[in-house]
């Protein structure tokens, strides 16, 4: 018999479930595809029920290959703020989900900035107040959705992210936030256990209709949709999750995830994070009750702009085109992209900007435009850089991954733009494997993160810096001055 850990990872744009063996091998993988849904300009919803029937039917593909009785755990990653409302009674959904991207309870946020309530907020949750975030959505499904409204006042009202509400169908009701989650809502002091009922008193969130929050690793739950009683053991959100696949496990190392939006975590370990420079504070993981911390900085966009390249101008087929078309060209030709098609996260979290293209001339082609979109993510990192040096957390090396790391031009222009060491592990998919590593320490199989970091990490590649400082400097000016643009 080999053991197999079995990672469900839902994420924006794809859900799928993942085998692997205990050296972080995969054995199975099953994907499907999630519709996004886009009712108004900033507006970005998916459906539920998509997300859990497609969810479940991954996990029972993946677990008919590798055979149901050699799971012997399971962990969930997803993407986060994303909220979900539904019936406690009946288990179905009774709105749409309101996806991390969307913007539409920008003016709420902009009221309580103005009222002053963002410090006190920053402080006790580690959040600045940004529709980015979960409670503002549950609000506004509240005051704006009757069906919610309805079922908030019979008591039958469930809040959660995408963990809670696979964790409720996969458990038979139970209901259910790990810590890492339950800290991306604005409802969770850093340093409480619990939801806290006087910042749902801020949000106009029932403390009633929250799930309990608990550890991201250990004996968690159980499902028997397998056939079997199949521990849940590991669960983290999906920026979590990869800074534990990176094996950040130490004070002051640091991950950025390039998928959909772009993540930046510095491990904190026990110390609370505070930041001066619209960082963000939140949890990393906690096993017993004791938790360790992250200093986060959140771009919202960079795979979805090379996304838009493709699905709305048709300047390329398929996002592997971008790193020969960035090397056709021996620069963007003075184009330079803004990408804040859906605002602008950390650190300027500006929610009602929007994208800028610069520099602009009839010598600008594909090439230039493909170069300008991977060039945005070593500015946008740069810019976060600036911001974790200025929090007296500044980077000595980064170790990347998601898609877009995949890409070894952009790799190496990020080394280049921070002056920095670069690593990608062979392993780029890091969310989920970070995944299989707090269930498989959770399960028992390994007996601490490290060992099983060592075990299932597989090799790295290592880019180092090399371009001059003069085209450094004129890049990083040129993209000041489009970003004022916005």
């Amino acid at each position: 018999m080999t053991d197999y850990v079995l990672v469900l990872d839902s994420g924006t744009t794809s859900t799928r479930a993942i085998a692997f063996d205990l050296r972080g091998a995969v054995a199975a993988v099953a994907q499907r595809p999630l519709t996004q849904h886009y009712p108004r300009p900033g507006w970005v919803e998916h459906d539920a029920s998509e997300i859990r029937d497609r969810t479940l039917a991954c996990m029972h593909e993946v677990a008919r290959k590798v055979g149901a009785a050699n799971i012997a755990a399971i962990g969930i990653t997803n993407q986060r703020e994303t909220v979900v409302a539904w019936d406690r009674q009946s288990g179905e959904p009774l709105a749409r989900a309101i996806v991390w991207q969307d913007r539409r309870t920008a003016e709420f946020c902009t009221g309580l900035k103005e009222a002053g309530h963002e410090p006190a907020v920053q402080r006790t949750t580690g959040l600045l107040l940004d529709p980015y975030f979960s409670a503002t959505k549950m609000r506004w499904l509240l005051d704006n959705d009757g069906q919610v409204r309805a079922a908030a006042r019979a008591g039958r009202l469930a809040f959660g992210t995408v963990e809670s509400w696979l964790l409720y169908h996969l458990t038979g009701g139970a209901h259910m936030t790990d810590a890492s989650n339950a800290s991306r809502t604005l409802l969770l002091p850093l340093d409480a256990p619990h939801f806290d009922s006087g910042l749902c008193d801020l949000f106009g969130v029932p403390l009633g209709a929250l799930p309990e929050v608990i550890d991201t690793h250990g004996a968690l739950a159980e499902t028997t949709l397998l056939g079997t009683a199949t521990p849940i053991a590991g669960l983290a959100g999906d920026q979590q999750a990869a800074t534990v696949g990176q094996g950040c496990f130490a004070f002051g190392e640091t991950k950025a995830t390039y998928g959909t939006g772009a993540f930046v975590l510095t491990n904190k370990g026990g110390e609370v994070p505070h930041s001066d420079h619209r960082l963000l504070g939140t949890v990393l993981m906690q096993r017993g009750g004791e938790r360790t911390y992250a200093l986060e900085g959140s771009v919202f966009v960079a795979g979805s702009l090379i996304q838009w390249l493709r699905d709305s101008l048709g300047i390329i087929s398929s996002a592997s085109e971008t790193e020969a078309l960035a090397r056709s060209v021996a620069d963007s030709g003075g184009v330079t992209i803004v990408p804040a098609l859906s605002g602008l996260g950390a650190p300027h979290w500006l929610a009602q900007a929007r994208g800028v293209i610069a520099g602009l001339s009839f010598a600008s082609g594909r090439a230039q435009m493909a170069r300008a979109a991977l060039e945005a993510m070593a500015h946008q990192t740069h810019d976060l850089a600036d911001a974790f040096a200025a929090d007296n957390a500044g980077w000595t090396g980064l170790r990347i991954d998601g898609g877009m790391s995949a890409n070894d031009w952009m790799a190496q222009d990020l080394a280049d733009m921070l002056e920095m060491p670069v690593e990608r592990p062979d392993m780029v998919e890091t969310t989920a494997l970070g995944a299989a590593i707090l269930a498989a320490v959770g399960g028992g199989l390994f007996g601490s993160l490290e060992d099983a970091v060592h075990a299932m990490r597989g090799t790295v590649r290592t880019f180092e810096p090399h371009m001059s400082e003069q085209v450094r400097v004129e890049r990083l000016q040129r993209w000041e001055k489009a970003l004022a643009a916005v």
